[in-house]
């Protein structure tokens, strides 16, 4: 099995690596099947948890190798590529937070945000699945632009074949709490079991689309792996500081999910440094 994947292009191990951490998903999302609820300081520290991975897997595995690539072109000016890539990132992801209707876990359907003409046709359960549909993309983004990466003649520079791998692997086991945390209060809603693991599961059919068409583009234009991998790191950020950093201190367990970022922190960096 491990063989076969090394033989795969990278367009083809992103796919993969994409279908995994949608796999996680639909694991996380299957809870709905077995539990009512689940304890709401547990999700908090997993969800903060899914924030350190977030945050060191936009470090180690993306702005780190961006500034490696970009030091051959650009030498002391390094910086600018990154910066631009990473403004644009979470620029980008502003915007589509501001148009497309959505609603954040634990928020009233009131304050749904995005295009008013829109939010208020969609039901609370499309609206929460669109809020993690949203932030899901850009993991995807980042596990193809990783993988593409490793294609170019430099991909020596900062990334390793492990080192996307451990990316992967680290979105892959946050995906698990977000899973749970969108279908359990869809379910809670009164909606059938069936409705809400289809709602939690499909929210991350976006990741191994954005797999491959990180990896494809990267592929296609070398030029621009400084951009993208920084453009992916914004928008992850933003994710971190719009939605899951807030959502995991607003119910009384701050403390314990601050410290579940920081061993979420550690994991992934332990991953990423260890296996890259």
């Amino acid at each position: 099995m491990v063989d076969y994947f090394l033989s795969l292009n990278p367009v083809c191990q992103a796919f993969v690596a994409g279908l995994f951490t949608w796999g996680c998903t639909v694991v996380g999302s299957a809870f709905v099947y077995f539990f009512k609820h689940v304890d709401r300081k547990l999700l908090d520290i997993l969800m903060g948890a899914a924030a350190g991975v977030m945050i060191a897997a936009s470090f180690w595995s993306l702005l780190n190798p961006a500034l490696d690539y970009a030091e051959a072109d650009y030498g002391k000016w390094a910086w600018v590529p990154v910066a631009v890539g990473f403004i644009a990132g979470g620029y980008c992801l502003r915007l589509i937070d501001k148009f497309v209707p959505h609603l954040h876990l634990n928020m009233p359907v009131e304050e749904a945000e995005g295009l008013p003409a829109y939010k208020q046709k969609l039901s609370k359960s499309t609206l929460l699945f669109l809020a993690i549909t949203i932030h899901n993309f850009p993991e995807g983004l980042a596990i193809g632009v990783t993988f593409g990466a490793l294609a170019s003649q430099t991909a020596d520079m900062g990334l390793s074949l492990m080192g996307a791998v451990s990316l992967a692997v680290g979105i892959g086991l946050q995906n698990i709490p977000e899973g749970a945390a969108l279908s359990l209060p869809i379910r809670a809603e009164g909606n059938s079991r069936r409705k809400a693991f289809w709602y939690g599961s499909m929210s991350a059919v976006v990741e191994p689309i954005g797999a491959v068409l990180g990896a494809a583009f990267v592929m296609s234009m070398s030029s621009v792996l400084p951009y993208a991998l920084a453009f992916a790191a914004g928008a992850m950020i933003f994710v971190v500081v719009e939605e899951l950093i807030p959502e995991s201190q607003c119910n009384g367990y701050g403390d314990s999910a601050t410290m579940g970022l920081m061993l979420g922190f550690v994991v992934m960096m332990v991953l990423d440094v260890a296996l890259g």
